[in-house]
């Protein structure tokens, strides 16, 4: 019966006897019996299945917020992120005007093999119409997406084709980069954006950092600002391709659970065990970001520039239910090296608990540093140098930067709420798409050469005002230089690639560039960190 899988999940798929626990079979009969009485006398009909899925919710909701179920249809779009890859054709697409437009054919896939380019339109998927009909993205996902070795036929307009360009695509794996971008910002500095973790994220990394060194790579900015973590194995590897020797990169500890160490291998050197580096986070970097940077600011590593990171320091552990859901358990938690646990208090319930960003924004946390309290016991030392860092809540940055809101308006607010940035660019791009690429052959030329003109940007106010978006002159003059670059950002990621997207939008990136101005100006040798440890090469300033 529908009503066993909460039993199942207490007993059978979860032996709790296993390790030393209670017997759950008051509980669980408790539960049952309720069932029973709901289902046989309730005065209307009832869904079991429904009425159980919502007991699993409030029952993981007593224990602690990232505590999680997910039912069997989420599970397998929740899990492709981690796993690296999904069945597909092998498009990234917007949808534009109700029509889906092929933003970028993901290297290597099907869809690129064919010769499917950026500005396609998909129109018809066999031979059924898809545009004009209100489609959404969960509609296009159903629609192109399938078993790996299966066909679907898309209908493309392509412009300066008069005819429909029929594609019969057979689906194939499909990869999920968990790095966005990584390129050399100067002759000597480096930089590599990522994403999430993932099974894949290692490999990626790896790649990355062979590229950039080949191309004269000195010091790195690694960049986790947004990266709401992943997987425990991908941030320990990460570490590994920083730290020398056998150093200890995050333990985990748990009530059914002895103490578990995760450490480099010493066997095995990294790609970037020698020279300076630069980790960003802010308050959105979580989870294996933490292990990553807390990691790094705890052995003297590198410095870590930017704002007190989200804090979350437990470990799920996901239990599979016999109906093919799943829940993720919190089974340990985790702590840097210097013994740190970087998980903020959720002692007073999940309602408190997501309120930490709103009472962060009201304490003046994210414009000042020293409105950021800490307790005698939230004080640690680094293993190296003695250095004093932070527990308490997350990972207090070494070089603080607060956020930047001199560009806001209302009117820049608007803008986006009306989402016409994104279509005005993807129309823009597609228009010029020929001319620009025959002017900027490669994305550094268009990163160093392209400005809209102003009649473009007349032309995106226009577009503004038809959506019902009245002008704000005072706004327009506060907002108009970071609506510009996010403009031209969106534009080279529509005729290049994501790294050309960064090296743009890093121009508004004020961690960014704080870490490239401490990188030059000395202020990086003033952090104390173990210079002699990791052998670091002589740079202007370093005495």
């Amino acid at each position: 019966m529908k009503k066993t899988i909460f039993l199942l999940l207490l007993s059978a798929a979860f032996s709790l006897k296993s390790w030393g626990q209670p017997d759950p079979s008051q509980s669980t009969e408790k539960f049952n019996a309720l069932i029973n009485y709901i289902e046989g006398l309730y005065v209307d009909t009832v869904d079991s299945k429904k009425l159980t899925e919502a007991a699993i919710v409030a029952l993981l909701a007593e224990l602690d917020p990232h505590s999680t179920y997910i039912s069997a249809e989420e599970l397998q779009e929740a899990n492709e992120p981690l796993e690296g890859s999904f069945d597909g054709i092998g498009v990234q697409f917007n949808i534009l005007r109700d029509t889906i437009m092929v933003v970028e054919p993901i290297p290597g896939g099907p869809s690129e093999k064919l010769g499917i380019r950026a500005g396609d339109k998909i129109v018809s998927v066999d031979g059924i119409n898809m545009a004009g009909i209100g489609i959404k993205n969960n509609d296009v996902f159903k629609k192109l997406r399938g078993p790996r070795g299966t066909k679907v036929k898309v209908g493309i307009q392509r412009k300066g084709n008069k005819d429909l360009l029929v594609y019969e695509i057979t689906r194939d794996k499909i990869p999920i980069y968990s790095i966005d971008a990584s390129f050399m910002v100067d002759e000597e500095v480096g930089y590599v954006k990522v994403s999430r973790f993932a099974k894949t994220t290692p490999e990626e990394l790896t790649k990355a950092l062979k590229k950039l060194k080949a191309q004269g790579m000195k010091d790195l900015i690694l960049d986790l600002q947004d990266n709401g973590g992943g997987m425990l194995s991908a941030a320990i590897d990460m570490c590994d391709e920083f730290l020398n020797g056998d150093k200890l990169v995050v333990f985990t500890q748990g009530r059914s659970f002895p103490k578990e160490e995760y450490r480099a291998r010493p066997k095995v050197k990294g790609n970037f065990e020698e020279g300076r580096l630069v980790v960003l986070i802010d308050e959105s970097s979580a989870s294996a970001s933490e292990i990553v940077s807390g990691a790094i600011q705890d052995w003297d590593r590198g410095v870590i520039v930017g704002r007190r990171s989200f804090g979350k320091g437990l470990v799920q552990r996901p239990i599979p239910l016999p109906d093919g859901s799943a829940v993720r358990l919190t089974v340990q938690k985790y702590y840097t090296p210097a013994g740190r646990c970087i998980q903020k208090p959720y002692e007073k319930g999940l309602e408190d608990y997501e309120q930490d960003y709103l009472r962060r924004l009201r304490s003046g946390e994210f414009f000042h540093a020293d409105s950021i309290k800490f307790s005698e016991k939230d004080k640690f030392a680094t293993r190296l140098t003695k250095r004093t860092v932070y527990g308490g809540g997350g990972i207090m940055p070494d070089v603080f930067v607060p956020m930047d809101t001199s560009d806001n308006s209302k009117y820049f607010t608007d803008i986006l709420r009306v989402g016409i940035t994104n279509d005005w660019t993807m129309v823009y791009a597609d228009k010029y798409r020929a001319s620009l690429k025959e002017k900027y052959p490669t994305y550094t030329d268009f990163v160093k050469g392209f400005q809209f003109s102003n009649e473009d940007m007349a032309s995106f106010l226009d577009a503004v005002a038809a959506k019902n978006v009245v002008f704000d002159e005072k706004g327009w003059a506060t907002s108009k230089e970071v609506i510009a670059v996010r403009m031209r950002a969106l534009v080279a990621r529509a005729l290049y690639e994501n790294d050309a997207f960064y090296m743009v939008i890093n121009e508004i990136n004020p961690a960014f560039k704080k870490g490239l101005e401490i990188l030059g100006n000395g202020e990086y040798e003033k952090v104390n960190l173990a210079f002699q440890e990791y052998k670091m090469f002589k740079t202007k300033g370093m005495k």
